[in-house]
């Protein structure tokens, strides 16, 4: 029997003929007040419709890793010619010594608005904290405020040159957190020695108990089989209680491991609940550079931890910095070099892929409401295509993003004509 529920109810907006995950018929979404009112298979009143032309719809997707301070500053002062993470340190260092706020705030949201172009309106921002000025940090924190009705933005401090290695880190991280830092970081493979790194960790652990914080870690991105600092990570996490608010990025070192290591690894990391972010447009661009034949792949085991059932997720990273001279903000390539550089070409590891940069980044970031659900908040986004497969082969732009039921933005998909 047909539902007879949308007839009586005039909605703020509907969208109409969209097609879910998983399902073939076309459906109708009712929104109310900014929330889901309903999702009906038949028509629905509104005030204002929305053709949804039979595109797929989705919840946006998540961003848990990127650097918004260092966007559009590749070649500034030079290009990083070797590709190295050395590289591209000395060359931010140099860079940021030149950082003004409002430098800061238009590359940042020129990246933002790239992100939310291909879908993204989830995003975790790394903040380098290794300027005595804090002007990254202060300004991303300016821009979350500015932005709070378009995006969910978290900002996490970050020492790039270490705490240990730089101890003027640990009292800027104090003070990251007074002005509002969602969160602290550590980058222990660059300290000066393993006892500094761990110590490192272990300084993060600390104030993220004592703050209530998210623990969000630069974990062996280093082609190094001797760089394990992962494990204290998991082990922290849960002796902690903290577990599920903490996250290693980039553990590009796992795949030098020796197999049974890595095994005993893997255990102990689905014990501890921590999210893994992998990150592979500039793994892939940048680790294995001084490796001999046959080179490293640059990217962490992740098909062995989804088999785990590990939180793998994976992001952007970078958008034309020092460290990654390409990218555009389309989440949709990371995905798509995921699928070559990790050998997930199957047609559930494919499905595994769109989880990874929405449902499993989701719960990295700790986000309530999140999905196409009666009740949720009306956060929609629509992609031309047939199958969410479709989304990791073609990595088209959004036709509609929408935002508690308002358009954000409409792109019309690019139409080729032949003449032949």
């Amino acid at each position: 029997m047909q539902n007879l529920k949308g007839i009586y109810n005039m909605y703020d907006l509907v969208l109409e003929n969209i097609r879910l995950p998983n399902q073939e018929r076309h459906h109708f979404i009712g929104i109310q007040n900014g929330i889901i009112a309903e999702i009906s298979p038949y028509p629905l009143q509104g005030k204002a419709v929305i053709d949804g032309c039979g595109d797929l719809a989705m919840p946006p997707f998540v961003e848990p890793h990127i650097h918004l301070d260092t966007a559009f500053t590749a070649g500034e002062p030079s290009w990083n010619q070797s590709g190295s993470i050395l590289e591209g340190i000395l060359l931010w260092n140099e860079r940021k010594q030149t950082l003004t706020m409002e430098d800061v705030y238009e590359r940042a949201r020129k990246a933002l608005n790239q992100l939310m172009k291909f879908g993204v309106l989830y995003v975790r921002a790394i903040a380098d904290i290794s300027d005595e000025r804090l002007v990254a940090l202060k300004t991303l924190l300016k821009l979350k405020s500015d932005l709070q009705d378009i995006i969910h933005l978290q900002i996490i401090a970050f020492p790039q040159n270490g705490l240990f290695s730089c101890p003027e880190n640990q009292k800027r991280m104090l003070e990251a957190i007074k002005l509002g830092a969602d969160g602290v970081s550590a980058v222990p493979h660059l300290e000066r020695t393993r006892e500094e790194g761990i110590e490192s960790i272990r300084f993060c652990f600390s104030l993220a108990e004592k703050y209530g914080l998210f623990l969000h870690f630069f974990c062996d991105e280093i082609d190094d089989p001797q760089s394990r600092f992962i494990e204290t990570v998991a082990s922290l996490a849960i002796s902690s209680g903290l577990e599920d608010k903490v996250t290693a990025s980039h553990a590009c070192a796992m795949a030098y491991y020796p197999d049974n290591y890595a095994a005993k690894l893997l255990d102990l990391i689905a014990s501890s609940k921590i999210h893994i972010v992998a990150c592979p447009l500039i793994n892939t661009a940048m680790q294995g550079r001084y490796d001999s034949y046959p080179k490293g792949r640059g990217i962490t085991r992740i098909k062995e931890m989804l088999q785990k059932n590990i939180n793998v997720c994976i992001a952007h990273d970078d958008i034309m910095t020092p460290f990654y001279p390409l990218g555009n903000g389309n989440i949709l390539q990371a995905a798509h070099m995921a699928a070559h550089a990790g050998h997930l070409t199957g047609m559930k590891e494919l499905e595994e892929l769109i989880s990874m940069i929405s449902i499993n980044g989701a719960k990295a970031l700790q986000i309530n409401d999140y999905g196409i659900k009666v009740g949720n908040e009306a956060n929609i986004i629509t992609f031309p295509v047939d199958h969410a497969i479709d989304l990791i082969r073609l990595q088209p732009h959004c036709r509609y993003v929408i935002k508690k039921g308002r358009v954000l933005l409409h792109t019309n998909p690019m139409e080729t004509v032949f003449y032949m």
